[in-house]
């Protein structure tokens, strides 16, 4: 590794989210400005560096230091020291009193700011109240600097040290003495195995309870990026007492206590952490209210009063003319759904690809835009939302754009200031995890009707939940469920297929031209490859005339 000493003359590029930084220093024996890139926050103009790296070139940029680590030092020539504090790092010192500065006491002027700063007063122009802010500017820079290399010296990157600055400001070594675990749980980035790795720098037992805290937190957090909203309890301490190397027993001591200060939320077996356990009674309890409230739009109160007055429960409105007006024939269930949504609250439209759940919604949306009913139109991601867009002409807009998503503010869109309209049509519910539910449904008035959309057998959503399958398996609210797969559909292996699957059966590998599904079996790793860069390269843009920058490729790991 080399070591260089350098001044910084300009920053090119700096980012203040990870540090990452392009800098021009002046490396003595150079006669051009050095290219200095890596992480190096806190570097100003003037300031004069220790820096550890080795030398790359670039081929685009040229010849760079690549800077791994580096210490800052303060100017020790009287050039330096009038860049440094001219540099606008010390408040209340400019360009022009730090020539003054620098001309008045030469290189003893930082022995004069660190001791007799009242001196200062000897500058025309610098008056008590100059002094006072250069010396708490002095001052705050000094702590800076000390908790950077208090850092560093534990092994914290710079990318990592600018944060926890950002964090904790002048208490971040006492936050890291005290518990470097914190840093797990306030600094987004900082996962429990980084904080782990500090805190053994720091000479932390491993089974003391702040460790062991953290690391229940994190198991619970890594069983929910799989998908599970809780754990059970002996689930919980087998899967923690493997990640941390510490006995069973100390565990449970440490999920009990957890337990009673609430960090934890247990019920019966199923432990919580907290966002997931109340997003999950939350969304539960907004279902059923929303449930039991009437609608307050036009369709519903007409129908109401046309059911009381004949006394028939099952009135709804009529599909015949509604056909007509979407231009579409529509099986029985299909009919059941439009008719059932025309009186619900809550309900869920579902069934595999090709069952018709697209042209059951235009049916359904047709039936609220014959009575006057304002529609919102929303789904998890863009694709979606644009697909819902063609298939309806409605906008649509992605949950987060719905709600108005304003990070790290939150949601725009929620109970002091909620949606605005008569019904929410949500697609491809599947995708839909247990906080965002929760969010969305924060969002609806109670007088909204919602109504679900999506097939329970796609893959579920990539956070915690299975909301959808389990917003079904509830019983709570009615469901269709569209089982027929349509001619058009039927041309399609691709869905053929899927719908074999799901029932258990072999799909039909036959291949042929004629065809949209391929099985193609090779049993060596390398041939595999070998055919699939054939495919993508020359027969399927050949066959299909589509270039291979519109082949998708799928690999399950």
């Amino acid at each position: 590794m080399t070591k260089i000493r350098c001044v910084v003359e300009r920053i090119t590029y700096q980012n203040p989210e990870n540090g990452y930084s392009v800098l021009k220093v002046h490396v003595k024996g150079y006669d051009d400005l050095v290219t200095v890139v890596g992480n190096l926050l806190d570097a100003n103009v003037g300031s004069v560096l220790l820096v550890d790296g080795e030398w790359k070139v670039d081929p685009k940029y040229g010849r760079q230091f690549m800077a791994q680590k580096w210490e800052e030092t303060l100017p020790a020539t009287v050039y330096g020291m009038e860049k440094y504090l001219g540099s606008g790092l010390i408040k209340g010192v400019g360009p022009k009193y730090a020539r003054k500065i620098v001309q008045k006491y030469g290189v003893d002027t930082f022995a004069v700011i660190e001791d007799n700063i009242e001196l200062l007063i000897e500058i025309p122009g610098i008056g008590n109240k100059r002094i006072r802010m250069i010396a708490e500017s002095w001052e705050r820079q000094k702590e800076v600097k000390n908790i950077m290399l208090f850092l560093q010296e534990h092994g914290v990157s710079t990318a990592f040290a600018a944060k926890i600055y950002r964090q904790y400001g002048n208490e971040s070594i006492a936050v890291m003495k005290e518990n470097p675990f914190r840093l797990a749980d306030d600094i987004w980035g900082i996962g429990f195995k980084t904080a782990d790795s500090i805190a053994q720098k720091l000479g932390f037992g491993r089974e003391t309870y702040v460790r062991l805290r953290s690391g229940i937190m994190y198991t619970l957090s890594e069983l929910a990026d799989e998908g599970h909203v809780y754990a059970q309890r002996e689930q919980l301490t087998q899967k923690a007492a493997g990640l941390l190397e510490a006995e069973e027993s100390r565990i449970v001591m440490t999920i009990d206590q957890m337990l009673k200060d609430k960090d934890l939320i247990r019920e019966e077996d199923a432990i919580y952490l907290p966002p997931f356990y109340f997003a999950e009674v939350g969304t539960a309890g907004k279902l059923k209210k929303l449930a039991a409230q009437p609608a307050g739009d036009r369709l519903w109160a007409q129908l109401s009063k046309a059911r009381r007055e004949t006394g028939n429960d099952r009135l709804s409105v009529d599909v015949g003319r509604i056909e007509q007006t979407v231009d579409m024939k529509y099986d029985e269930i299909q009919a059941d759904a439009i008719r059932q949504a025309a009186m619900a609250k809550v309900m869920v439209l579902t069934g595999g690809p090709g069952t018709g759940k697209t042209t059951t919604t235009q049916g359904i949306i047709a039936a609220y835009r014959a009575y006057g009913l304002k529609i919102l139109l929303a789904a998890p991601t863009g694709r979606a939302a644009k697909r819902m867009t063609e298939a309806t002409g409605l906008e649509a807009k992605t949950i987060h754009r719905l709600l108005e998503c304003k990070p790290p503010e939150g949601y725009g869109k929620n109970e002091e200031n909620p949606l605005e309209g008569d019904v929410l049509i949500v697609d491809e519910c599947s995708m839909i995890d247990i906080v965002m539910m929760n969010s969305l449904l924060k969002a609806i008035p109670v007088n909204m009707r919602l109504i679900l959309v999506g097939d329970i057998d796609q893959l579920p959503s990539v956070g915690a939940g299975n909301v959808l399958r389990d917003i079904i398996d509830s019983k709570c609210f009615p469901v269709i469920r569209l089982t027929r797969i349509f001619r058009q559909a039927l041309t399609s292996r691709i869905i053929r297929n899927a719908h074999r699957i799901n029932a258990g059966q072999m799909p039909d590998i036959s291949n042929g031209k004629e065809t949209d599904f391929f099985f193609l079996q090779r049993e060596e790793p390398e041939e595999a490859v070998a055919e699939i860069v054939k495919l993508v390269k020359e027969k399927l843009p050949r066959y299909y005339r589509t270039p291979p920058s519109m082949i998708q490729v799928l690999t399950p790991m």
